[in-house]
């Protein structure tokens, strides 16, 4: 299992993500979030081919129930990525490494 804690910035929303792989392929999602658009999205991602996602990228499942689901000012979220990457250590696509995003206005 790995375990993701998502904190999206400004709106103070906190998603916290699991992601379960028992073939490093298919991996299933446990999201939880007090963001009311993101734990909506949640209800809509179950299980997903991680190859495929990876294959197809901005147009695979994933990201198409993303972008159906976050409109507007939620389209900058920063928990997309973050489901994307739990997805890809689940599968074991990738390492699990902390991401960062460091926003400075000068």
């Amino acid at each position: 299992m790995v375990k993701t804690k998502v904190e999206a910035g400004v709106c103070g929303f906190v998603t916290d993500i699991k992601a379960y792989s028992e073939d490093s392929q298919f991996v299933s999602f446990n999201i939880n979030s007090n963001c009311e658009k993101i734990s909506k999205l949640s209800q809509k991602i179950t299980t997903v081919d991680a190859y495929n996602e990876i294959k197809d990228g901005f147009d695979g499942e994933l990201y198409s129930v993303i972008r159906q689901e976050l409109k507007g000012c939620c389209s900058g979220c920063a928990v997309p990525v973050g489901i994307f990457k739990s997805m890809q250590v689940a599968a074991m696509l990738a390492l699990p490494m902390d991401i960062s995003i460091k926003i400075v206005k000068e």
